[in-house]
């Protein structure tokens, strides 16, 4: 089955906008409510049998079952009878809020995340079943909703069914994003002739096997001046005023302005390096961690996460490319012409085999290595210079 999410401006009425600030006001509510019924439980549970707490203790009786999702979700019916508030809500979309909650623990208890918290508003809300002939041109009807007017950038896709629908508050308005599915398999892209390693490097956005340097343009710290500036700007403005939250929206429309530059940026940066390769190969390492160390800031403002595990494997399915992540053990201690493995200070920006002489930058030789342990792991046969580049040193053959 292929998915693919398409993102459309909404060109909303008044009324529309009423009831879609409406709606995420109620799925604030009943999220906040459900947290806190699944942390009175927890709580209830931490006192041990034969002592309790000399100032406070949650009381909820012994054999009160745990609140999970099916257990609220039959709440939620039950309140609805009774509330008008919850009443004026499509029920999908407060059950999908429901679901929101409990993955949260669950990936809480599986990935190690942190306790969900309490949400000041909610950003989005989600309508999981689309209505019959729901798209037309630069509309698409949405339950409770009725006929939306969209900014219809692009043709919806051909072979491809509406499968459900998000509707996204953002800083320079709202958008949906339509998730279309078809019953198709798309088959794994076949390894090509032409073969590229990429180095996610310190001083370049990435590094090729080629040669090629790329520095990725400082998308955050060439505004930081504009934001110190409206900081200082909001802090001398009382909390709440009108001149308050129109500096607050500038902000973060300064923001999204720079997080869409950022995302334009890396996929024309993705389709330019398809251009010239079959076969890409990049490091597998986790580049989590790269934002809790010293070039935090930078990775950060480059968003190589995103490239590197979002963007880029997209495209490559895309383009018909065939994409595949290596070890990243020792890549940038590793000679790539003769496999020699040397330690290098990180401030060695330069690789100089003490084995064979051979002299490079250092993230073109990582990058140089990825491609051949990529070429490895596919089982190639390939014949050609060890360096790649045409210089002296004989020739290998990697199998």
């Amino acid at each position: 089955m292929i998915t693919l999410t398409y993102q459309y401006k909404l060109q909303q009425t008044q009324q529309q906008e009423a009831e879609i600030n409406h709606i995420l006001d109620v799925c604030r509510s009943v999220y906040n409510y459900a947290l806190r019924e699944r942390k009175d439980w927890l709580n209830s549970r931490k006192s041990p049998i034969n002592s309790c707490s000399i100032i406070t203790e949650y009381i909820i009786p012994a054999d009160a079952p745990y609140p999970n999702y099916n257990y609220q979700a039959k709440s939620l019916t039950i309140a609805k009878k009774t509330n008008p508030r919850l009443k004026s809500v499509n029920a999908q979309v407060l059950q999908q809020t429901l679901k929101t909650l409990d993955r949260a623990f669950t990936e809480m208890k599986s990935l190690g995340k942190g306790f969900p918290r309490f949400k000041k508003r909610m950003r989005s809300f989600v309508f999981p079943a689309m209505l019959k002939n729901c798209l037309d041109n630069n509309r698409v009807k949405l339950p409770q909703l009725g006929w939306v007017k969209i900014k219809q950038s692009r043709q919806y896709p051909d072979g491809f069914q509406a499968k459900q629908a998000r509707v996204v508050k953002k800083a320079t308005g709202y958008y949906l994003m339509i998730t279309f599915t078809s019953s198709e398999s798309a088959p794994d892209n076949p390894v090509g002739e032409r073969s590229l390693g990429i180095d996610a490097g310190i001083e370049s956005f990435v590094a090729t096997s080629t040669g090629k340097l790329i520095k990725s343009p400082k998308f955050l710290l060439s505004s930081l001046r504009e934001f110190k500036l409206l900081q200082r700007r909001l802090k001398k403005k009382t909390k709440g005023s009108n001149n308050w939250l129109k500096l607050q929206n500038k902000i973060a429309r300064l923001h999204e302005k720079i997080a869409n530059t950022r995302r334009d940026w890396h996929f024309k940066l993705a389709h330019q390096l398809c251009d010239f390769s079959d076969n890409i190969f990049v490091e597998d390492i986790n580049l989590k961690t790269w934002s809790r160390g010293i070039v935090r800031k930078q990775s950060l403002d480059s968003g190589i996460g995103q490239f590197i595990n979002e963007i880029f494997p997209y495209v490559c399915w895309k383009r018909g490319k065939y994409y595949a992540k290596v070890d990243k053990n020792y890549t940038s201690q590793e000679c790539p012409l003769c496999g020699h493995i040397q330690k290098n200070k990180l401030s060695d920006r330069k690789h100089n085999c003490s084995n064979c002489n051979y002299q490079i930058n250092r993230d073109v030789a990582a990058a140089k290595v990825i491609r051949k342990r990529g070429l490895i792991a596919v089982g190639h046969m390939v014949k050609e210079k060890a360096c790649g580049d045409g210089s002296s040193g004989g020739t290998t053959q990697l199998v």
